[in-house]
């Protein structure tokens, strides 16, 4: 890649190139940089920065093909978690802001349903040191984010995985000191019904 970095997400587009964003540096610096790998060439190129230095987000690819990416840390002391959220466009290289979530989050999950609408589930706001145990929704024609039936247990740093059926399990995860997992590991899991 053209930087080095950590705690970054990788999402493969529909054209079959790999969107690589944000993280942290060697330098302890988060980026809002983002790079393309070409399978093709193997060949990376820089690409449009995100709005916001991301740390620990989520990013998922929607049906239109465009990005969503959600929450992480923005700042380098890792006491900052975001509630924002922005959308990649592969066909201009363009990031745009939308709709922000209405809890801020970071070590959070988002998975994309059956539907079209985006879950997120739980995840750690840092700037108050909160486990979450709060559910939402992002609806795509609309750009708005709406809070659902929340999970049994509040939970960081665990799975979701949307099933053939359409339902949502989240498992594991942590709820005590979950940015470096040393106790209140969770064996866990739930089952959401959109």
């Amino acid at each position: 890649m053209k930087n080095a970095r950590c705690y970054h997400t990788a999402s493969v587009l529909m054209n079959g190139k790999v969107l690589v964003t944000g993280g942290g540096n060697d330098s302890n610096y988060i980026l809002n940089s983002a790079e393309l790998y070409d399978p093709s060439t193997g060949v990376w190129t820089m690409t449009g920065s995100m709005n916001n230095d991301r740390l620990a987000h989520t990013a998922s690819v929607l049906t239109n093909g465009k990005v969503l990416v959600t929450g992480g840390f923005n700042s380098n002391y890792y006491n900052y978690s975001l509630n924002t959220t922005e959308l990649y466009d592969p066909s201009t290289g363009v990031w745009t802001l939308t709709g922000s979530m209405n809890n801020a989050r970071v070590l959070h999950t988002a998975s994309v349903l059956t539907n079209g609408q985006i879950i997120v589930t739980g995840g750690e706001d840092n700037s108050g040191g909160l486990f979450l145990n709060s559910v939402e929704l992002y609806n795509l024609s609309t750009g708005v984010w709406t809070l659902t039936g929340g999970m049994n247990i509040d939970r960081a740093a665990h799975t979701a995985s949307v099933l053939t059926n359409g339902q949502t399990i989240v498992t594991g995860g942590g709820n005590i000191n979950t940015y470096v997992i040393t106790s209140g590991i969770l064996n866990s899991a739930e089952l959401y019904q959109p």
